[in-house]
């Protein structure tokens, strides 16, 4: 089978350069081109140097739709407008579509939802196996302790990042929410400032920081009754993230049409 040909969206920024740059790693993937905003300053660029990987003749352009039309797929770590526009591309020509973006409300989530009637949507708020497997975790131990345990989840990255909760911090609430049985919508704690009263029982809580470089860490802690029992994940470098997106996109080469997760890409069940 040819290699799968696949477009890379938001390709100036840090993810972007790292799918690149694995994408020449890895078997059974081209680089078919490369996409930023409009005005950005990599407009032009050669997509290779931008990756450290010395001239590759793809330049960066700020229209996607030519490049569409040459290639099997594309992923994309931008922010939730541009997946939205992306989405309707990729479900006009039902291309495999892989959405590493976090931060979409509810609407946009559901005309995400809507394009995978016609595209092979892969999306997860985290691509990396090991948040993966964290998340199937974080809700078989949200089953087996019961209420007298609190569910508090923690999470810090580096300074430009510009949605918090993160979306992976996101991701382990709902499947604490699916481990406890309730609607995550109505229970979580995302903000807490003041004199906010005791803690309600049954919430699930989030703290979020920011600085540094940091490239993500989450903790999920379950604070019961004289003990406290912790789920964690440091993540070092971004390939790890770059590498789960690539192993998404081909396994979604040849799939129909819908919504999938990285649970369903790593067969982990619904989480």
């Amino acid at each position: 089978m040819a290699d799968m040909r696949v477009v890379i969206a938001g390709a100036g920024g840090r993810m972007g350069r790292t799918l690149i740059h694995a994408i020449a790693a890895t078997k059974g993937l081209a680089l078919a081109g490369a996409v930023d905003a409009p005005g950005a300053a990599v407009i032009g660029r050669d997509a290779g140097e931008l990756a450290g990987l010395g001239p590759n003749g793809i330049k960066v352009v700020s229209d996607v739709a030519p490049l569409l039309q040459a290639a099997d797929g594309l992923i994309e770590f931008t922010i939730p407008a541009a997946t939205l526009a992306f989405a309707e591309l990729t479900a006009a020509a039902g291309l495999v579509h892989v959405i590493g973006t976090t931060g979409h409300s509810a609407e946009e989530e559901a005309v995400i939802a809507q394009a995978g009637k016609r595209a092979t949507i892969v999306k997860s708020g985290n691509m990396s196996l090991g948040v993966n497997l964290l998340a199937a975790l974080v809700k078989r131990v949200a089953a087996t302790l019961n209420d007298d345990y609190d569910i508090e989840i923690f999470e810090m990255h580096h300074n430009k990042k510009i949605d918090a909760p993160s979306g992976t911090a996101l991701m382990f609430g709902r499947a604490a929410a699916q481990g406890r049985g309730i609607d995550l919508a109505q229970h979580a704690a995302r903000g807490r400032d003041g004199m906010t009263g005791a803690r309600q029982p049954g919430d699930i809580g989030f703290a979020s920081l920011r600085g540094g470089t940091v490239v993500g860490e989450h903790s999920v802690i379950f604070a019961g009754p004289a003990e406290r029992v912790e789920l964690t994940h440091r993540a070092e470098d971004r390939l790890i993230f770059a590498r789960g997106a690539l192993h998404a996109a081909l396994w979604a080469r040849g799939k129909k049409p819908g919504l999938y997760s990285m649970a369903d890409v790593l067969g982990l069940g619904d989480t």
